[in-house]
């Protein structure tokens, strides 16, 4: 084989590998794309994980990074977008007040950010909160998707498809929001280790 036919047959599979969809990672009975296209990246799954209340489980999260890193301030400092993604498993219940979001935003911010970190992103909070609150109530099935988007403004919330609210600007006030899940005065361990890779 002449090695113009090799090259072109190496093309040839090296597109049919990038065709592939991207491949899935299972947790708790639903899949997770191990890579998906965002804001003109490609964002890579940096761990899965499941919030639980007791005996619980209150959603699945997935976090999404331009690159992997496995320490919250490595997260924070990362240029470009990412994604949190929250899939609402609920048993029992029929749905959940959206103020369970806020009161868990509100608690987990004041309890990771310094005084003057609290201060410079308290507009931008509220102006989040106020977003989920309008939502009104999640149930089983839901999806809430937490998108950092530079080049669109900045923060951008969906629930099933639908944007609530406008781009909150400032990568400061998505780390803020992150720090609820990653910082180290968060309410849940497992799933902080498990949305930074580290096996639990």
């Amino acid at each position: 084989m002449s090695f113009s036919v090799r090259l072109r047959a190496a093309a040839v599979a090296l597109a049919a590998a990038a065709a592939l969809p991207a491949q899935a990672v299972r947790y708790e009975g639903q899949d997770f794309a191990d890579t998906l296209p965002l804001g003109g990246s490609t964002l890579v799954l940096n761990g899965v994980g499941k919030r639980q209340v007791a005996i619980y489980p209150m959603y699945l999260a997935a976090l999404y990074l331009p690159a992997k890193a496995g320490t919250p301030q490595a997260i924070y400092g990362q240029v470009g977008p990412k994604r949190l993604e929250l899939r609402i498993v609920i048993p029992l219940v029929k749905d959940v007040s959206t103020q369970e979001f806020v009161k868990a935003i509100n608690k987990g911010v004041n309890r990771n950010s310094t005084e003057a970190e609290k201060a410079a992103v308290a507009e931008r909070v509220a102006q989040f909160n106020a977003a989920i609150a309008e939502v009104g109530r999640v149930k089983k099935g839901d999806l809430l998707v937490i998108d950092y988007l530079p080049a669109q403004g900045g923060t951008v919330l969906t629930v099933n498809g639908k944007t609530w609210g406008s781009p909150i600007p400032g990568q400061d006030f998505y780390s803020a929001f992150l720090k609820v899940f990653l910082g180290d005065r968060n309410s849940d361990a497992h799933l902080r280790a498990a949305l930074l890779g580290q096996p639990g």
